[in-house]
């Protein structure tokens, strides 16, 4: 028997394309080929939910035709597939829609408005666009059950999340950690190490750099390097992030690199000078061609300085030496200020020798920890330990902390005029673009107080939140974890079982990010989500 086709003289794909759609609905096709199938092989497919609080685009019709053809291929194939449909209701890009919408900002959450308000406006907000998904979904061909789909916000699917939460606790994969973490104070949320390895996160951006002096303390520990000159000695430290300085407490050297002491003088003020810095990085700063320079013939302004090596040190020998506070903004409550050997300090660049910031870097974070050096924190006034910047991304206000806290430990002359300023411009819309930034504002200072070596522009890679584009901080956080390093080697050994097509993202991207596996940050400080089913006692 020979099958009879219309024939189409004029290609009218558009037309074809409403006839053969008609044809599907009118005679249940989609639903024919799984009940044709009932008692054959499943092949389950649940679609990775779209978003309905924003329009389809091409690259949803270009990654639904990908799903579609394997589920067809297994239908053809004799399966019965399943294919269940769904709605992501949660997440960040809607909270920021809704802020928007409302004209608020996270802060204003349970003031402005309650949180009740508020989710159910995100409810509402969220399935905003359905209808035009439905008719996407129709007119391109789109075989998936659209009549039960599973929705992230109904209690059903969240208590399928919480009974996955409690597998993991038992099985000793769930905690939680105080950690330096990737953090966006325009989303006001943590963020995990997948997020901040989206494609486009990690963008060049030109920042201030200051290769800072501190001003070591003559003692027995450093008595070694004063014997050598008849100037202050000044450890030399270099950092992208000047405004992170404010916050140090320690300086971190490598016990088997190689230092050199040397006598030079300061490039903005002319004093003489001896610096301490890696002999690798010597030549960085000081020229060959200035060897010959005669020191009695410089002059303050000159730009070719001269320079006297006095000595060679390695790095172990500077374990006992303490320095002079750089920025007196906020007194430390312990003793700090002390130079530790770090495992992490290398020679590929800056003086090769670190900064340490407890609050603002993970090496920071732990270096300190080991060595029982505090973090420079300042009280807020409900009592609670901050660093010095807030989540909002800028210097605590003088207003939101602790008076008693101000009047013993802050310095309210030299903090006075940085208080409530951004780290970053980015985080305040009102600030006009070209402003002085506070990484200008501080070098200058320290300029201004003979702290400074040099001061430069440098382009780096720098990691900015995917939502809302703005730069990321690293940030002290107290959060869930998945304890994904445990089942690390499990991870990868099943990667190696997946035929990749290219086979370079399974062992390229994908494959390198499994390699370096952290713990997975489950949690998020935000108020539209799945709320976390965890009750602590007070012990």
């Amino acid at each position: 028997m020979s099958a009879k086709f219309p024939e189409y003289k004029g290609l009218d794909l558009s037309g074809i394309n409403k006839e053969i759609v008609q044809f599907w609905k009118d005679n249940s096709t989609f639903e024919q080929s799984i009940e044709i199938r009932k008692n054959d092989p499943a092949f389950i497919f649940f679609e990775g939910p779209p978003s309905a609080n924003g329009m389809p685009g091409i690259h949803h019709v270009i990654s639904r035709t990908v799903k579609d053809v394997f589920c067809r291929y297994k239908t053809q194939k004799g399966f019965r597939v399943d294919r269940k449909a769904g709605w992501d209701t949660h997440g960040l890009p809607i909270e920021l829609a809704v802020e928007k919408t409302l004209g608020i900002t996270k802060e204003d959450i349970g003031k402005k408005i309650t949180i009740a308000q508020y989710n159910e406006t995100c409810r509402k907000e969220v399935m905003k666009y359905t209808r035009e998904w439905e008719e996407l979904t129709e007119q391109m061909g789109y075989w998936v059950d659209m009549t039960d789909p599973y929705i992230t916000y109904e209690n059903k699917y969240i208590e399928t999340l919480w009974h996955l939460l409690k597998k993991l606790y038992n099985l000793d994969l769930l905690y939680k950690g105080y950690t330096i973490q990737p953090y966006s104070p325009a989303a006001g949320t943590g963020l995990s190490s997948h997020e901040l390895n989206q494609p486009g996160c990690y963008r060049d951006v030109k920042d201030t750099t200051i290769v800072a002096l501190f001003k070591l303390i003559r003692d027995e520990g450093s008595e070694f390097l004063f014997r050598e000159t008849d100037t202050d000695v000044f450890i030399m430290a270099w950092t992208t992030t000047p405004w992170t300085l404010p916050s140090n407490t320690a300086l971190a050297m490598g016990p088997k690199i190689d230092y050199v002491s040397v006598k030079t003088f300061n490039p903005y003020t002319g004093d003489a000078i001896t610096v301490v810095l890696a002999k690798a990085l010597f030549n960085t700063y000081f020229p060959a061609e200035n060897a010959e320079l005669v020191w009695d013939d410089y002059k303050p302004g000159d730009k070719k300085r001269p320079y006297i090596i006095l000595a060679e040190h390695r790095g172990k020998e500077f374990q006992q030496v303490s320095y002079e506070q750089l920025i007196d903004w906020v007194k430390p409550r312990k003793p700090a200020f002390r130079v530790l050997m770090g495992d992490f300090v290398t020679t590929e660049e800056g003086t090769g020798i670190v900064h340490i910031a407890p609050t603002f870097g993970a090496d920071d974070y732990r270096i300190a920890q080991q060595n029982d050096i505090p973090a420079l924190v300042v009280v807020d006034k409900e009592g609670n330990t901050q660093p010095m910047v807030d989540r909002k991304g800028r210097m605590y206000r003088v207003e939101d902390l602790d008076e008693s806290f101000v009047k013993e430990y802050v310095n309210l002359g030299t903090y006075g005029n940085f208080t409530g300023r951004f780290v970053k411009n980015e985080y305040d819309e009102s600030i006009p673009e070209g402003s002085e930034t506070i990484d200008v504002s501080i070098a200058v200072s320290l300029k201004q107080q003979k702290k400074a070596f040099q001061i430069a522009k440098y382009t780096h890679n720098y990691p900015h939140c995917w939502r809302t584009d703005k730069p990321v901080l690293y940030y002290p956080l107290s959060s869930w974890f998945i304890r994904t390093t445990k089942v690390k080697e499990r991870l990868l050994e099943l990667n190696n079982t997946i035929n990749w097509k290219p086979t370079s993202t399974g062992t390229g991207r994908f494959g390198k990010w499994l390699e370096n596996l952290v713990d997975w940050n489950l949690s998020r400080t935000r108020f539209w989500g799945t709320p976390l089913p965890i009750w602590m006692t007070e012990d």
